[in-house]
């Protein structure tokens, strides 16, 4: 009897830390895809979002540079139109612009850009006029102004403030919701109209407690679904901020697998410690289109990205590391305008990719 109840224990308990396994996923990328006039050049693509229209829009940090090179400016939004064609940059010489982090549009054609390194959101409306701002940059004036850093205890969080902020999305009724951040680990949650409601989460590794939110997104019925990066989770929630469940990817890396830069990783016991560089910790996220929805997620290393069911099944995977086309260098934002099309923005490539996946075992082209 004791035997069948240690049995038992262990395979309730096994699912944690599962080790799993998903296909590969056939795909192309298309060359060219994002045409860019003579002297204009992309830097990091740190963002990218698609409106209702089938434009792309691109949050990069490169461009409008200036300034010494540390703390100098970063940031640039631009707009290309369904065939890849530059249409214009948005908010150029912006107050708000210093260090892009990501962009999303919401179901009204709205741009929301989030800036880590100005601590502020900027929605513009379609034609790219400043219609909401939250949160505030530091003085320039002021003689302590200086880049936040890490410290013990960690700061208190304010309502309305924000220290170097992620990400943005909307539940159904409207309600804004941002990942805040490197520093405060939380989710802050605004009504519509950008007044302040709640926020929940804190450093750490509990349920509801964050290690750099740095993605966040919300399905159909308004789950709220966090990139726990430094935890190697996703948390999901409900609209008031209520835990849910947390999505794992354990699929261990291939034996060749190299990072895009630096050194490569120690996976002695990264799936219960965690890491930014691990693999299935999650970069970005991105939920496609009702009714039937799934969760795109991309990790730094090995360089994949998955597609996962919005209960966390994964159904497939692709990618690797690496410079060329089908390659990539730490995927920091998706846009899925549907199941099969996908633009990733790439911060060590400079670059973003837009890619065709082909999930019924069509062969890709090398």
């Amino acid at each position: 009897m004791f035997r069948i109840l240690v049995a038992s224990f262990v395979l309730l308990s096994a699912p944690a830390f599962a080790q799993q396994s998903a296909p590969e996923i056939p795909y192309d990328s298309v060359p060219d895809a994002l045409k860019l006039p003579p002297n204009l050049y992309m830097g990091e693509a740190a963002g990218v979002a698609v409106n209702s229209k089938g434009h792309i829009f691109v949050f990069h940090r490169g461009g409008s540079s200036h300034g010494p090179a540390f703390a100098n400016t970063a940031a640039q939004l631009w707009e290309f139109d369904t065939d890849g064609k530059y249409v214009r940059e948005i908010g150029k010489n912006l107050y708000a612009w210093s260090f892009a982090h990501a962009v999303r549009v919401d179901k009204n054609d709205n741009i929301w850009a989030i800036d880590k390194g100005s601590d502020m959101i900027i929605k513009f409306n379609p034609q790219g006029r400043v219609t909401m701002v939250i949160g505030r940059k530091q003085e320039a004036s002021d003689a302590g102004t200086k880049p936040w850093t890490h410290v013990k205890p960690p700061l208190s969080p304010e309502p309305g403030r924000f220290r170097q902020p992620t990400d943005v999305t909307w539940d159904p009724a409207g309600d804004i919701f941002i990942s805040d951040g490197y520093i405060n680990s939380r989710v802050a949650k605004l009504n519509k109209d950008g007044d302040w409601l709640k926020s929940w989460g804190d450093p750490g590794n509990g349920e509801g407690q964050f290690s750099t939110p740095h993605n966040i997104v919300a399905d159909s019925s308004g789950a709220i679904y966090v990139a726990d990066r430094n935890n190697r989770r996703i948390q999901v929630f409900d609209s008031d901020g209520k835990y849910l469940h947390t999505i794992r990817i354990d699929i261990p890396p291939p034996a060749d697998a190299q990072p895009a830069i630096g050194n490569k990783p120690d996976l002695t016991n990264y799936l219960q410690t965690g890491g930014t560089m691990t693999p299935g910790a999650p970069w970005a996220l991105c939920i496609t289109p009702p009714p039937h929805q799934v969760l795109y997620v991309s990790d730094a290393f090995p360089g994949r990205i998955y597609k996962l069911t919005l209960d966390g099944k994964v159904l497939g995977m692709f990618g690797r590391s690496g410079k060329q086309l089908k390659e990539f260098g730490w995927v920091h934002a998706i846009a899925c305008p549907n199941e099969d099309t996908l633009y990733v923005a790439e911060i060590l490539n400079w670059r973003v990719q837009k890619l065709i996946l082909h999930p019924n075992g069509t062969h890709a082209a090398n």
